[in-house]
């Protein structure tokens, strides 16, 4: 009687992170990052840092002009036009890692979320899961923007409609997270994370 096979390694979890602004989705993708656990995927936009963001860390920063020679070169996994800003992921950045077992959370908005989703690339669609982070409530949304601090009134006022329409769309993901207190949103998207490294189509 021949051994089963066991698996050696498995493939790194795509972990795709949308919700609106104010919902704490960058918080819990920095937070899982900076412990080691994942690779925390930096987007390119074409919007202005803002006052202590760096390059390469924060975001890659490009000209529009840059950015969208990089997009006819091909070089984008996803891209979209998020309030008048272009912003995309760099496909070779993504794909080594998934290939190498190591983890990955990519915080974009829904409609680059539905460019993964509508993947038809192999190990894409092997390694994604993806979650919206969800604001208890339209009012706690209201004060969480209005925290930030980082926009005028009109801004967000504009932050506040554009959210709105982007929870519509949380029905289409794998997962949702109710936001609670901050310890308890890191100990559900950890344990989630823990649970997708075992499905057993990651195991090779």
């Amino acid at each position: 009687m021949s051994s089963p096979a066991f698996p050696t390694r498995r493939l790194g979890v795509l972990l795709v992170v949308s919700g609106p602004s104010g919902s704490g989705k960058t918080t819990l993708c920095r937070q899982l990052a900076d412990a080691g656990e994942v690779v925390y995927s930096v987007s390119a936009t074409t919007r202005p840092a803002r006052p202590g963001e760096v390059h390469g860390r924060d975001y890659f920063f490009f000209s529009e002009p840059e950015f969208e020679m990089k997009l006819a070169q091909g070089e984008f996994f996803e891209h979209a036009r998020v309030h008048g800003n272009l912003y995309g992921t760099l496909k070779s950045f993504v794909k080594q890692n998934l290939e190498n077992g190591i983890d990955v959370v990519m915080d974009i908005d829904v409609d680059g979320a539905a460019q993964i989703r509508a993947c038809d690339d192999e190990l894409v669609r092997r390694c994604h899961a993806d979650v919206f982070i969800l604001p208890p409530g339209v009012e706690s949304l209201k004060e969480r923007l209005a925290n930030r601090g980082t926009e005028d009134g009109e801004t967000l006022d504009l932050r506040l409609k554009n959210a709105l329409t982007e929870i519509a769309h949380w029905p289409e993901y794998h997962y949702a997270l109710v936001s609670g207190s901050r310890a308890e949103d890191l100990e559900r998207f950890r344990s989630l994370l823990l649970s997708e490294r075992m499905r057993v189509g990651r195991q090779i």
